[in-house]
């Protein structure tokens, strides 16, 4: 996607301490727009700020695209709340369980249109391990993808590698070696074979009788193996060929540190398992101990990359002329599975709240007016993507809001991202009707 001149700049402007807006907004040069996008960076500038002075995050950024070009972009804070290096544009973040749907998901959609997996077939079918499981063997990727299998929410397998606080030394090196290969930090690596306790462990993962609703990232710490044994290639190599090379997504990746990517983002002051600042590593303490490459997180990337990797999805399964997905699975994968329980999901992607378009912003997940048909997910360090191919909006919201701790919650109490993205709906352009004379 092209990079577009400016022809709106609205400063720098120091609205608090905290509060640097270094980045300006942007519309494609020479065509006539409707959007009143001085009116909405005076809004979206309000809840911006309004979060850094209220620690919801120490910086953020918001990036907007509309019918394929790129409307909005702008930058808020700094890496930190010491106010020192502001937030860039091109800043990379770690994306936390907005990996789940770019990174696996993508190629588990692949290998659904090449009839390689089947959506209503158990996992085990795919992954042995759970064959000789009872409560699991019957699960099928639709439940799991879903989040309708009962399978539970989550198992910090970190727990296994320390005794009173502290790391073992039975699991962890201060340099590599042939038993001691995946990297978990700067000169902290795990044992090799602590991947297969670590399956070990899943095997024995609870799952409720009556399969509720509950969204659970347990599987998604298998779907890497999965891709790879049907995939016929690395993980990692599978997303970078299939996806991100071909798109363009230069900073989509895992262990951008290894790639010498810059500038990344701080994320957490580790005080429970690294017990150090998190940054270009992995925040999740599972993805940590697979080598920061996962299927529930460790994937990093910028605005821009994500920017146009929604897009995709949004012109369903298309970009710049180069077919990536078929029409029928994009429209499959992003469509409600279990709505007579409650369930608002699609398969891995997130969806609007049933009955979303009558709740107030308060209440509301995400902004009330997106479509039924829009589809995307949050990541627990303060991430955001949203896509709603009825309006042809893309919606990207970063930040690092988990810095300096995870306790920090008023991300949520603020509602801060429904706010900005219905800023956006509330704006839209009304559709012209051209009369011939």
């Amino acid at each position: 996607m092209k990079n577009f001149s400016k022809l709106f700049y609205f400063g720098i402007c120091l609205v608090s301490s905290s509060v640097f807006c270094q980045e300006m907004t942007s519309v494609k040069p020479n065509i006539p727009t409707d959007w009143d996008l001085q009116s909405v960076t005076k809004k979206i500038d309000s809840i911006m700020d309004n979060g850094i002075r209220q620690q919801a995050f120490p910086g953020a950024q918001l990036k907007v695209w509309h019918k394929g070009e790129e409307i909005f972009h702008k930058t808020y804070g700094f890496h930190t709340y010491d106010s020192i290096t502001s937030v860039q544009p091109n800043a990379i973040y770690d994306l936390a369980s907005v990996t789940k749907i770019a990174g696996p998901l993508l190629a588990l959609m692949k290998l659904y249109e090449e009839g390689k997996i089947d959506l209503d077939s158990p996992l085990s079918k795919y992954w042995k391990p759970w064959r000789s499981e009872r409560n699991k063997k019957h699960l099928t990727l639709r439940e799991l993808l879903a989040h309708q299998s009962g399978l539970e929410p989550y198992i910090p397998m970190y727990i296994k590698t320390m005794k009173k606080g502290q790391l073992r030394n039975r699991f962890f090196r201060k340099t590599s070696g042939p038993r001691y290969a995946q990297q978990v930090y700067d000169n902290l690596y795990v044992k090799n074979r602590f991947e297969k306790k670590i399956y070990r462990n899943l095997k024995r993962a609870n799952v409720s009788p009556d399969k509720k609703y509950v969204y659970s990232g347990i599987a998604s710490l298998i779907y890497p193996r999965v891709i790879e044994e049907l995939g016929g290639m690395n993980y990692e190599d599978y997303l970078r060929e299939k996806f991100y090379g071909p798109l363009g997504c230069e900073t989509l990746g895992f262990n951008p540190m290894d790639e010498g990517m810059q500038p990344i983002i701080p994320t957490e002051i580790d005080t429970i398992f690294r017990k150090t600042l998190v940054k270009g590593w992995v925040h999740d303490e599972n993805a940590a101990l697979f080598g920061g490459i996962s299927g529930n997180a460790g994937l990093f990337g910028s605005a821009e990359d994500l920017a146009k990797l929604m897009q995709m999805l949004v012109q369903k399964g298309e970009f710049e002329g180069k077919r990536y997905l078929k029409e029928s699975t994009i429209d499959e994968f992003i469509r409600i599975q279990y709505p007579e329980y409650e369930n608002r999901r699609g398969l891995g992607f997130d969806k609007p709240l049933i009955g979303n378009d009558s709740l107030s912003l308060n209440e509301c997940y995400p902004a009330p007016e997106v479509s039924k048909n829009s589809f995307g997910h949050s990541g627990f360090t303060g991430t955001f993507v949203w896509a709603d191919p009825d309006h042809e909006l893309v919606f990207i919201f970063l930040s690092n809001r988990v810095y300096p701790n995870r306790s920090h919650r008023k991300i949520y109490e603020l509602n801060i991202r429904p706010a900005l993205q219905q800023v956006f709906y509330k704006h839209l352009p009304k559709p012209v009707d051209f009369i011939n004379n």
